[in-house]
């Protein structure tokens, strides 16, 4: 039985579908299709055909089909990089946000906060990735890392969780009507987030650490 991860590995537009239906193919991603659309209400069958008309983009990629030291490449490329700014310019958005509208019920109270600690350990995460974890799987191919891969994936379900505390203080990332500009392009700028943070953990806990155990 297919499960989420390896629809969205076999097929990158399978992401995009997933992230329609808020479907969990990073962390959760061993559960079968099925099992996972019947905890949404989803119908699989539909689910699957909209993966089957899902339009190729030109930057997809099948990325278990790549020489692994490319996978790296692109990981640190399309997702380290950037994420290290675009953490710290949310986090100041949301600052700013508390600091406007303190007055009103509707204001994300503890964001910036939780944010801020979010980046702390986000971070902290790359470094061990980058500094060790990293450079291990492209110079040795033959290393088995599994206690590192194992911390790594632990710290992964941690940062998932940290994703849905993000949703609960800003009630789903919806911003209210009275929103200013920065309000709504920080929830507009913490759902991209969302996003990579999942496409990005897909490819490492089930594309680039399998391969580099062998599995």
């Amino acid at each position: 039985m297919e499960t989420l991860a390896d629809l969205a590995t076999q097929n990158p537009g399978a992401a995009r579908v997933f992230h329609r239906y808020r479907l969990d193919f990073c962390c959760g991603g061993r559960r079968p299709l099925e099992e996972a659309c019947e905890a949404k209400g989803l119908d699989p069958d539909a689910v699957r055909a909209e993966i089957e008309e899902e339009t190729r983009a030109p930057d997809d990629v099948v990325w278990a089909e790549r020489p692994l030291g490319a996978l790296v490449e692109h990981i640190l490329e399309r997702y380290h990089a950037p994420l290290r700014p675009e953490l710290e310019r949310l986090v100041q958005m949301a600052r700013k946000v508390e600091a406007v509208h303190a007055d009103k019920a509707s204001c994300p109270r503890g964001l910036a906060a939780h944010l801020a600690r979010f980046q702390e350990d986000t971070l902290a995460h790359l470094e061990k990735e980058e500094r060790i974890l990293f450079p291990l799987i492209t110079m040795d191919p033959d290393a088995r890392p599994h206690a590192p891969i194992s911390v790594m994936m632990h710290e992964h379900t941690s940062h998932a969780a940290n994703l849905a505390r993000t949703r609960g203080l800003t009630t789903d990332l919806v911003p209210p009507d009275d929103a200013c500009t920065t309000w709504r392009a920080l929830y507009l700028g913490l759902e991209a987030l969302e996003r990579d943070l999942m496409d990005h953990i897909h490819l490492e806990n089930n594309v680039l650490f399998p391969r580099a155990l062998g599995a």
